[in-house]
């Protein structure tokens, strides 16, 4: 299979879609991966790595379209991009339909093989190629939280762990999912009191079972969120229902109840955010006030972190994209129920219903 992987053109987005250990382990098996040139520099891999993987260097975005038969990238493809693709062509990305009904109705036009990385799901129900980079994001959320907490930054002007003699921060997580847990870690490890939020009983056991004594889990629900809000410095938005869009468990009228300078990370923006007043922001300008509170809410805060990303990204994906080369999308779904459940848009077709239920359009049950 001719396989290519493309620079990330979506703004400040510095991961890249594959190594070139990735690439070692596909040309050994006489597939062909093309790289555009400086694909993985932001990422800490040069060209002369990729071609020394046996990759071929292609110089323009549009070369690497053109060429491959498989694209392999992070993010989803953007305007750019959407006139690149090609009836049939396989994208294996990041795709977070729910939140887009123009990418949707792109990869519709397209007639291409769009399979993504968040709907990828084991039989146990988790989500294997999501899981790490919420990993990330989980930590990274506590680490921007701090950061935007200071007062130059229009936050509370509160140190997380606060000193001897002054209290720490109160820190409030929405989901106790993988986001949460990585996020109640980090707040915890800093020094802050965290109060972890869920519906899901057997998570909130695993938080109180393994977390130290500054993190507290209790039942979500609307009331207890309103309580809390009052009192928390920063506010962590990680739910996730699997490829819909996620429940806005914090509405505008609440900002009146939070104090001056509160921060609220919604790491849940990809599936159109947590928080309602929720837009998506960018590296480059990642937040904005409303009502005194400070929004974060990067679409891609992984990709800050490129190199970490990248490789644990890359660990994950790479077995998917080894089948889909060696037995082509429609044997290695039938071979992997797992790799079945990335499915979403088929040469035209939504075959993942949760998508077309969120914009009300067809769906093709197969």
């Amino acid at each position: 299979m001719k396989i290519g992987v493309p620079i990330e053109i979506k703004n400040n987005e510095n991961r890249v879609g594959m190594t070139p250990s990735g690439v070692f382990e596909l040309t050994k098996r006489n597939h062909t991966v093309y790289v555009q040139k400086n694909a993985g520099f932001n990422s800490g891999f040069l060209d002369e790595d990729y071609t020394g993987a046996g990759a071929t260097i292609l110089e323009t975005i549009e070369d690497v379209y053109a060429i491959a038969e498989m694209i392999v990238k992070v993010k989803e493809p953007i305007e750019h991009e959407y006139s690149l693709i090609k009836p049939d062509q396989i994208v294996f990305t990041y795709f977070h339909f729910a939140s887009s009904e123009v990418l949707t109705n792109a990869m519709i036009k397209s007639k291409s093989i769009c399979i993504a990385y968040e709907t990828v799901e084991d039989a146990d129900g988790t989500l294997p190629l999501l899981i790490p980079m919420s990993e990330v994001a989980g930590r990274m959320s506590v680490q921007q939280g701090a950061k935007y907490l200071e007062k130059p930054i229009m936050g509370r002007g509160i140190l997380l762990g606060g000193v001897p003699g002054v209290p720490p921060a109160k820190v409030l997580i929405l989901g106790a999912g993988v986001v949460g847990y990585q996020a109640a870690k980090m707040a915890s490890g800093l020094g802050a009191s965290v109060h972890i939020l869920d519906i899901n009983m057997k998570a909130l056991r695993y938080v109180s079972d393994s977390m130290p004594n500054n993190v507290v889990s209790e039942f979500s629900s609307e009331y207890n969120i309103r309580k809390h809000i009052k009192d928390s410095d920063l506010i962590i938005g990680g739910v996730l229902i699997k490829g819909a869009k996620a429940p806005k468990l914090i509405t505008r009228d609440m900002l009146k109840d939070m104090r001056p300078g509160t921060v609220m990370v919604d790491v849940a923006v990809d599936q159109g955010g947590c928080f309602e007043t929720t837009r998506p922001t960018t590296h480059q300008d990642p937040t904005y006030i409303i009502d005194e509170v400070v929004h974060y809410s990067v679409a891609n805060m992984p990709g800050a972190v490129p190199y970490t990303s990248t490789m644990a990204l890359t660990n994950v994906t790479l077995p998917y994209v080894v089948k889909l080369a060696n037995q082509g999308w429609e044997k290695a779904c039938e071979n992997s129920p797992s790799l079945a459940k990335g499915l979403n848009i088929v040469k035209g077709d939504i075959v993942y219903k949760e998508i077309a239920e969120a914009f009300d359009l067809e769906f093709a049950d197969v």
